[in-house]
């Protein structure tokens, strides 16, 4: 029996719907409706392409944005000038760099530099702290969109064991601190892992995000299990794959997202809805200090 679709898409529309009522009444009581700032740096195609989602995401929600393109050439003290910039204007309420930036800048230095209160990717250390602390804060857009992906097709991680493919920053291990947040048992695999196969075989989720095209196969899935493919690489066709052979997994699978339309655009939702939290957040602190 084919697998149930994890339709990403029309979740993300369903996210996105209610962050632009959040915004509306926001608005109707007299607030500016939040802004979000996006940073490009170079000319990098598939960087544009993220960023003119962001922009659309932005005007369907209602949110403000605010795009700010630099060179190729521009100097890492110039770009983390223009972040401290952004960081001081009241009228900024999340503030993202689109990644990568080119070889001259420090990715590590630009993620830091963002100030926690607005940092609606959730990247920086103190972010990632309060995450594995269980700590109210942002969460990280993509492992965010994931958990709520697997709720949306009814499955609970709680005793659950989860097999994590990749350990970036970015998704392997934010992922991995929600999976066990929400009480799965979580195995991180990755280069040095002995027996992939042995370890994605026995997991009820399977979470594939190690950025290798077509590597998770049928034969590494247990029957039943549910597939979230983070991965997004260009096909010799010109269309696009994951990091799962979709059309052989699928047919074991319980529950399997697709490539494109499933992790991608609730990637995107989950930026508006950390934008609208920070701008909440922010009114609420500006109140409060002038009361």
């Amino acid at each position: 029996m084919a697998a149930k679709i994890i339709d990403g898409k029309a979740l993300a529309a369903e996210i996105k719907e209610e962050v632009r009522r959040e915004v509306a009444a926001m608005t109707a009581a007299g607030r500016p409706a939040p802004c979000l700032a996006v940073i490009l740096v170079g000319e990098d195609p598939a960087s544009k392409v993220y960023v003119n989602n962001k922009k659309k995401a932005c005007e369907a929600c209602g949110i403000r944005s605010r795009e700010i393109l630099l060179p190729a050439d521009t100097t890492e003290e110039a770009l983390l000038e223009e972040i401290r910039r952004l960081n001081a204007d009241e009228t900024v309420d999340g503030v993202l760099c689109q990644l990568p930036v080119p070889p001259q800048i420090d990715k590590m230095r630009v993620i830091e530099t963002v100030s926690p209160e607005k940092d609606v990717d959730g990247f920086h250390p103190l972010t990632v702290g309060r995450m594995v602390a269980d700590r109210p804060g942002f969460l990280p857009c993509t492992p965010a969109g994931i958990i709520e992906l697997l709720k949306s097709a009814g499955v609970d991680p709680d005793g659950k064991n989860a097999a994590v493919v990749g350990r970036s920053n970015i998704v392997g291990k934010p992922v991995s601190t929600l999976l066990m947040r929400a009480n799965a048992t979580v195995t991180v695999c990755h280069t040095h892992t002995r027996d992939l196969k042995a370890e994605t075989r026995r997991a009820d989720i399977v979470i594939a995000a190690a950025g290798v095209p077509q590597m998770i196969t049928s034969d590494m899935i247990k029957p039943g299990a549910a597939v979230i493919d983070v991965g997004i690489h260009r096909r010799p066709d010109g269309g696009l794959w994951g990091d799962v052979v979709f059309d052989e997994v699928s047919q074991i699978a319980g529950a399997i997202t697709p490539v494109p339309g499933g992790v991608g655009p609730m990637t995107v939702a989950m930026l508006m809805k950390n934008t609208l939290r920070a701008a909440a957040q922010r009114r609420a602190a500006q109140v409060k200090g002038n009361n």
